[in-house]
């Protein structure tokens, strides 16, 4: 049975959700961000709702629910666990993943949450470079190359845009949002 799972975000809540199926006492086969794969086929889902809501989860039912989560973990995949940006546009990337037209798929998103893709993806590669400047190993003209803006500028234009401040600012605060939380 394939279960589709919210707030999926990292390859802790990866670990994290094998864990709660095996000690509900499902086998899991695979767990990918946003979704697992277990050998049951009828399960309990109220009960495991209860127990993957207490550690900050939800179980996706319906379709549309989880296109958008999909396209989130898409986003998600694609910024913060490559190590460079697609040479393809980020929508053609999520389109095909999704199995959906970009313009369907956006009106849903927005519809869902209350926030454009555009928006989402901008404060997702906002959170990566937050994670270059906390790691001070790279200079800010690498960082704008290798999270894909044309310039420095153009990425501190963005930085500050989202965050208030810009990446030197920042860089003196040093406070980042997790994963879950963005949104």
């Amino acid at each position: 049975m394939q279960l589709s799972i919210k707030n999926m975000v990292c390859d802790r809540c990866i670990a994290a959700v094998d864990r709660l199926l095996k000690e509900e006492g499902l086998h899991p086969v695979e767990v990918r961000l946003g979704e697992a794969k277990i050998t049951e086929d009828v399960i309990d889902k109220d009960r495991l709702q209860r127990t993957l809501k207490a550690a900050g989860f939800a179980l996706l039912d319906d379709r549309k629910s989880r296109l958008v989560e999909r396209i989130k973990n898409t986003i998600v995949r694609l910024v913060h666990h490559t190590g460079e940006p697609p040479r393809e546009k980020y929508s053609q990337l999520i389109a095909e993943d999704a199995g959906h037209e970009y313009p369907y798929l956006s009106k849903l998103f927005s519809e869902s949450e209350g926030t454009t893709i555009e928006q989402f993806l901008l404060r997702q590669k906002i959170e990566k470079v937050k994670e270059y400047l906390n790691y001070d190993e790279l200079t800010l003209s690498e960082i704008a190359e290798k999270m894909g803006y044309s310039s420095v500028a153009h990425l501190s234009a963005q930085f500050r845009k989202v965050t208030g401040q810009t990446p030197t600012e920042y860089k003196t605060q040093k406070g980042r949002t997790p994963l879950d939380q963005v949104g």
